[in-house]
């Protein structure tokens, strides 16, 4: 069953959204986000989030998903960043990127997936946002709005040692999730497109992103939480989806299932989280 974002997530989410806010002023005033930039802030990003959330610290676990995020970066270098791939502790499905190569999955979102082609789909969907630069491109499209004298005023004030946790109150809400939250439609079907044409190189069937986004419309149309952005998972999408993997000419014997190790993950998940 799925449920809304907890109090405390809440306030996780609104917390990583104004420090977002804070690092983008550096950014916003320099003009386009580069690479090296985006590096830093990854960095950065990490350590913030390291702060914010409860991350799996079992290797089996995340060496998995480090194994099939992995062969993606591979399959579709060459990248800008080096990725890493880590496991937060949450029963939301969510899975999000961060600048820089920063991947996280929730195990809500390992434990949900039906087969590792879902999971894969996931996984490829987060590296093909940071590969197409989408996360720059929020940094940057901002530079238009009024949140870049909000972004100045709150890292002056996080950087002078003020009162932070007012500063996270002014802009953790409307302005830090607007700066964070979303990616265009455009962006989010980019990255949607990259998922189908890499899955098939490391021999995972993209058809897993559409029987995901229909098991999420059949549990109530949701929106997945996040503090990045929301994953739409309307009609719309799914039949996008369908019809870019109908255009591929698709392999034989593409992989769904791999033998029942998602099922041995996602069995030690739940010893290690006390679902069992």
């Amino acid at each position: 069953m799925l449920r809304s974002c907890s109090r405390s997530g809440a306030r996780r989410a609104g917390r990583l959204a104004a420090w977002g806010v804070a690092l983008a002023a550096v950014a916003l005033a320099c003009g386009t986000l580069s690479v090296q930039q985006e590096r830093q802030l990854g960095d950065e990003f990490e350590r913030e989030a390291r702060r914010s959330f409860t991350f799996l610290r079992d290797r089996v676990v995340r060496g998995y998903v480090r194994q099939i995020g992995d062969a993606i970066v591979l399959a579709s270098a060459p990248h800008p960043f080096e990725y890493s791939f880590e496991v937060i502790e949450d029963e939301e499905i969510n899975a999000f990127a961060g600048p820089g190569g920063h991947i996280y999955v929730h195990t809500g979102t390992i434990l949900k997936a039906r087969n590792v082609s879902e999971l894969a789909g996931v996984i490829a969907h987060e590296v093909g946002h940071v590969a197409r630069r989408h996360i720059a491109e929020n940094y940057n499209r901002q530079r238009t709005t009024g949140i870049a004298h909000q972004a100045a005023v709150l890292a002056t004030s996080l950087l002078a040692g003020g009162n932070a946790a007012g500063a996270v109150n002014l802009l953790g809400g409307l302005a830090g999730m607007a700066y964070l939250n979303t990616f265009t439609r455009e962006a989010e079907a980019e990255a949607d497109q990259f998922a189908i044409e890499v899955l098939p190189k490391v021999h995972y069937d993209p058809n897993g992103m559409v029987s995901f986004f229909e098991t999420l419309k059949a549990e109530g149309d949701v929106n997945i939480p996040g503090f990045l952005r929301s994953h739409p998972t309307t009609d719309d999408r799914i039949a996008a989806v369908q019809a870019a993997i109908h255009a591929e000419r698709l392999p034989e014997n593409l992989r769904v299932h791999d033998r029942g190790r998602l099922e041995i993950i996602q069995r030690r998940i739940r010893i290690l989280i006390g679902e069992e």
